[in-house]
């Protein structure tokens, strides 16, 4: 039985691409109700929680799991950390999927790389007024205090469980856009015209992510963006395509 740790589109397709080898079973595991629905149009099996390392290690053992597909999100960091060590205690496969950085392609000169939210805060409170906030709603509480006294553009999922936290740490309609990505270079620049954004804050996460869509806008609109980087694990085995999976299965 595989263990397939969802979170992202990816993941989904690893699941279509898994269901091509009827001798294959697997489970996907996700952390939302919204991503429990997605999951539920690829997948047959699947559980919604977030896993600690022991919720792990006793899934591990009741479901006989003898390989782990790790396609979480770049930024779970904990996640992967806890797979990787569960793989190891209980001597099965640890597989990472990840999408390929795409930084080094990107030519615009007006950006900035860090490796955390804290100095991306730091830098766009220092540069900017209106800063439109790219990376999701689960940072959203250190951006808000981080930067208490800027005009803050947050663009997350449209869920009343989402919207309802934003709600929670004083931002209102005029600061929200809830929508699903990804989107399009021309909608982002839209956005950012509307809104009137001097400075954006994106992670880097890669191509299905939309990330050089928002990036390029940027550049079109000669608007700064601040890229965190990825945290860099040191993952055991690691494919950035799909299609590896091929020869991996």
């Amino acid at each position: 039985m595989i263990l397939v740790l969802g979170g992202t589109s990816d993941s989904l397709e690893i699941c279509d691409r898994i269901n091509k080898h009827e001798n294959l079973s697997y489970i996907l595991s996700v952390t939302t109700s919204y991503g429990e629905a997605l999951a539920k149009k690829h997948a047959k099996k699947v559980i919604i929680g977030k896993l600690s390392k022991e919720d792990m290690i006793d899934f591990i053992e009741k479901n006989n799991i003898n390989k782990i597909i790790d396609a979480t999100h770049p930024y779970a960091i904990e996640v992967s950390k806890n797979a990787i060590e569960c793989a190891k205690e209980k001597n099965i496969d640890y597989l990472r999927y990840e999408r390929k950085s795409l930084i080094e392609e990107i030519s615009y000169k007006n950006k900035y790389v860090v490796s955390s939210i804290e100095e991306a805060c730091k830098l766009a409170r220092e540069k900017g007024s209106n800063i439109f906030i790219g990376t999701g709603s689960k940072n959203l509480p250190q951006v808000v205090d981080y930067i208490p006294d800027r005009n803050l553009i947050v663009r997350v999922l449209p869920t009343s469980d989402v919207i309802l936290s934003c709600e929670k740490l004083g931002l209102n309609a005029d600061n929200i856009i809830a929508m699903k990505g990804p989107f399009s270079q021309s909608i982002n620049e839209e956005l950012y015209k509307h809104y009137d954004i001097d400075i954006v804050v994106t992670k880097e996460s890669g191509v299905n992510g939309g990330f050089l869509e928002k990036v390029n806008a940027c550049e079109t609109l000669d608007i700064p963006v601040i890229i965190i980087t990825r945290e860099k694990i040191d993952y055991p085995m690691v494919i950035n395509y799909i299609d590896e999976l091929k020869k991996i299965l």
